[in-house]
């Protein structure tokens, strides 16, 4: 890691002073190697440089070990700025806060929860710490991971202390395991870090290393390497380095580690990396290859409508808990709704007994088992005379609906609901939005073959600019032009929730996302939904 620091930039590195920073340091490892090897490489081209090492560890043992060895080393400057405990988290108390680096290296956990620290730091919807929300390209992006993983996170805190007015700017260095390439969902944390990574032209490359390299783990690690200076060669690009093959085995096992990076596995990596040359071993991408659109998919509902007896008798039931009202009405009847002060008592010792029953039938083995009670606060709705009377007004007015309008079927909907107003005007019923909805819900089901449901017509001449009397049709956004009483419009169609669907279409698809979504000219298409998300994912 710390030859993939140095070395793209060995021939650049002047006489001066040097801050090092390690996010996760430890017992301070990684930060004494990258001080050595810093200096060795400043001797070999003829300047002097001084170090500062800066680290900070929430592992009160291992930062102790990180800071008594830097004390018995005699350097008592680097020592002070170790700072740790488990007062000391990085994510929710950042120690150097006000500092940027030049170098940078870490291996942060991986897989490791940081709920406790997301709940220091006022939970997801009042975290605001600069360094996970940051301005992109115009918008602000939340850099915050799942609570169960916050290894991307180190690599956001490191981000922010980049420094970009320096000559070298600031190179980075990470181990993370696999998770760190792919998961998080478009405009998600992860997805997020990786968008801002890479569309600021930052990641060099990833280095796929042997498994198991580490102690306590098998699982593939991958070493990032990112710089806000990037040669000109690399700009607008991505390296991928296979060095899977590249290890000495152990003579004997250290828990899971069985194999090590000898000395010429090192030199092949750094040497493959500095050539930046297309291989076996690797692969050399625009940055755009890693980028998707994720669009939603709509394709329009097709309904059916009738207004047959047991579909409107389902309503009787529609405040809920269908099975269980329905034993209770035929206990009680109409009751229920007509003199509910009446049944009140029976209607309490039901409720108390509901389960009863199934207890009594368990075996033997089981005897005394609590009695499957209902919660109480589903004992409240069902006791609740109004939503009795409420079901059985929807059954009354979806009858006398079917008088008025009769029980054919209608395979157009969008026919069904025009015929529905006109029938709910003649009857001088005014319902709620919630109890027309239920009612065109119980008598209606999707059928393929019928004409797609109208969900909003745009009034107008169709084919003038929007800023016109009209709107234009735009099938990709979903916008038909159809004729509706003889006349041209653009119109919109109720989207169907079972058939919805996302798509990741890559950014360099030839065509766009017009060439990946099929359409029709002549009828409603799948269309992505307008709402669409840049998601990066870095793999090979």
């Amino acid at each position: 890691m710390a030859n993939l620091m140095f070395l793209p930039v060995a021939d650049r590195i002047e006489s001066g002073t040097y801050l090092l920073y390690d996010c996760a340091c430890g017992t301070g490892g990684m930060l004494t190697v990258a001080e050595e090897t810093l200096k060795q490489i400043a001797k070999d081209h003829g300047k002097q440089v001084a170090t500062h090492l800066y680290g900070q560890e929430i592992n009160g043992e291992t930062y102790a070990i990180c800071k008594a060895d830097l004390l018995l080393k005699g350097d008592g400057d680097a020592a002070d700025n170790i700072v740790g405990g488990p007062e000391h988290s990085t994510l929710s108390n950042d120690a150097f806060r006000s500092r940027e680096f030049d170098f940078m290296l870490a291996n942060p956990p991986y897989g490791k929860s940081w709920k406790s620290d997301l709940e220091r730091m006022g939970g997801k919807a009042e975290l605001r710490d600069p360094r996970f929300r940051v301005m992109h390209d115009g918008e602000e992006l939340s850099l915050i991971t799942r609570s169960s993983d916050g290894q991307m996170l180190f690599l956001a805190n490191m981000l922010s202390k980049m420094k970009h007015g320096t000559p070298l700017g600031s190179r980075i260095a990470e181990v993370h395991n696999g998770s760190s390439l792919f998961t998080g969902d478009a405009g998600q944390g992860e997805s997020n870090i990786r968008r801002w990574i890479i569309e600021s032209d930052w990641l060099e490359a990833i280095v796929a290393l042997p498994l198991n390299m580490f102690y306590n783990t098998g699982i593939a690690t991958y070493v990032w390497v990112l710089s806000n200076r990037k040669p000109k060669q690399r700009e607008g690009q991505v390296q991928l380095i296979d060095a899977t093959q590249w290890f000495k085995p152990l003579r004997k096992n250290m828990g899971k580690k069985n194999c090590e990076l000898a000395p010429e596995d090192i030199q092949c990596i750094c040497q493959t990396f500095l050539a930046f040359e297309e291989t076996p071993q690797s692969k050399i991408f625009q940055n755009a290859a890693f980028g998707y659109w994720k669009v939603k998919v709509e394709r329009p509902l097709r309904l059916h409508s009738q207004l047959t007896l047991p579909r409107i008798e389902s309503l009787r039931f529609a405040s809920g808990d269908e099975e269980i009202r329905a034993v209770l009405y035929d206990e009680l009847g109409d009751a229920l709704v007509e003199k509910p002060a009446s049944v009140r008592k029976q209607l309490e010792k039901l409720l108390d007994d509901w389960g009863s029953a199934d207890t009594a039938d368990d075996d033997e083995e089981n005897e005394g088992a609590a009695k499957k009670s209902l919660p109480d606060k589903k004992k409240k709705k069902l006791l609740d005379a109004d939503t009795w009377k409420r079901d059985a007004f929807l059954v009354e007015t979806a009858t006398r609906l079917r008088v008025e309008l009769g029980g054919d079927l209608f395979e157009d909907h969008n026919v069904f609901l025009a015929k529905l107003s006109d029938a709910l005007t003649t009857l001088g019923i005014k319902l709620s939005a919630s109890d027309h909805k239920l009612i065109v819900n119980a008598v209606s089901w999707r059928d393929e073959n019928a004409p797609p449901v109208i969900k909003k017509i745009h009034r107008g001449r169709a084919g003038v600019s929007p800023a016109g009397k009209g709107i234009l049709p735009d099938p990709l956004r979903g916008l038909y032009e159809a004729k509706i009483d003889g006349k041209t419009c653009v119109v919109e169609y109720e989207p169907d929730s079972e058939l919805r669907d996302y798509e990741q279409i890559p950014l360099l698809e030839e065509g766009g996302i017009e060439a990946f979504i099929p359409f029709l000219s002549a009828a409603p298409a799948p269309h992505p939904s307008p709402d669409q998300c840049r998601h990066p994912r870095a793999g090979a």
